[in-house]
């Protein structure tokens, strides 16, 4: 492997036809110069440059060389300009994972704000559960990734790293037409008798439910399984039950329903951005990371 600094010599030389104006160039001394002249011989295993009463002139195998050092110097000054220009957010790629909650309420948020700050960054967003987005992380075809985790269902630190975003409630949908439509606040241990619509197939927010109900002393009765929040919530306007959901789940609220605050008698949700330990960050996700934490601490929408 030819070293890149011997082969900046050997071009300077070349072009400035003299060991001694070559020095000057490089702010090296000549013996410093010819030096690594001969170390770039013996790596060669042939003559370069040979001396002629006006200075130094190339040997075909100089003249070869020259010319490809001059293209190898000018790849390496290319190089370093990309890397200047994704340093200073000028140009570059984000790989961002989120989950369908935050990917319809908080997150588009952030973007917006990103692309205002950074326009010529590409953003690649993905939305899965969080098996998808786990898996999407570990293979690296996403940078960064939103994930949730609750108290009974922690993500292992030790596997990713992970920063806080926020914390948001679980909240309660009624129907505009239910009794307890018109408050702000209920607990939990007001709901005993009432019907419940929850998420199908073993969604997180179903354990949400059972946690919750049974520490207040009783068992959901559950009327309908929805597949999406946007189903529950209209399945809650025309009097099917109520639901819970996490706050970010009900920003586009349906406008047959009303949500209330459960305090703390029901679990909330914590919201974390999650990287490979193992992975060096570009500036663009460290940028990302930041606007994103600023946004979560305003995140409140009626908490």
């Amino acid at each position: 492997m030819l070293d890149i600094k011997r082969l900046q010599v050997l071009l300077k030389v070349v072009e400035a036809g003299s060991v001694t104006a070559a020095a000057d160039e490089l702010f090296y001394t000549p013996s410093a110069v010819s030096q690594q002249l001969r170390k770039l011989e013996e790596e060669v295993g042939q003559p370069l440059l040979q001396r002629r009463s006006r200075g130094m002139v190339p040997t075909d195998a100089g003249h070869v060389l020259a010319e490809h050092a001059r293209s190898i110097l000018s790849r390496m000054d290319a190089a370093i300009s990309d890397l200047d220009q994704i340093a200073g957010l000028k140009r570059g790629s984000l790989s961002i994972g989120t989950f369908p909650t935050l990917g319809g309420s908080f997150l588009p948020l952030v973007i917006s704000s990103f692309r205002r700050e950074y326009p010529a960054i590409e953003l690649d967003v993905r939305s899965s559960r969080i098996d998808g987005l786990i898996g999407l992380l570990s293979s690296g075809e996403v940078g960064l990734c939103l994930l949730w985790e609750y108290d009974w269902h922690p993500l292992d630190a030790s596997v990713f790293e992970l920063t806080p975003v926020f914390e948001e409630p679980t909240v309660l949908v009624v129907g505009t037409e239910h009794a307890l439509a018109g408050r702000k606040d209920v607990r939990m241990g007001e709901l005993a008798d009432e019907q419940w619509i929850v998420r199908a197939n073993e969604h997180p927010v179903a354990e949400v439910l059972e946690r919750s109900c049974r520490a207040a002393g009783f068992s959901p009765k559950i009327s309908f399984q929805a597949n999406d929040y946007q189903e529950a919530q209209a399945m809650v306007s025309v009097g099917l039950g109520i639901a819970l959901a996490p706050q970010s789940a009900v920003v586009n609220q349906h406008p047959g329903v009303r949500i209330l605050r459960l305090g703390d008698s029901v679990p909330a949700r914590r919201v974390v951005l999650a990287q490979r330990h193992d992975r060096v960050r570009a500036p663009a996700e460290v940028a990302f990371q930041r606007l994103l934490v600023e946004k979560g601490k305003d995140w409140s929408w009626g908490r």
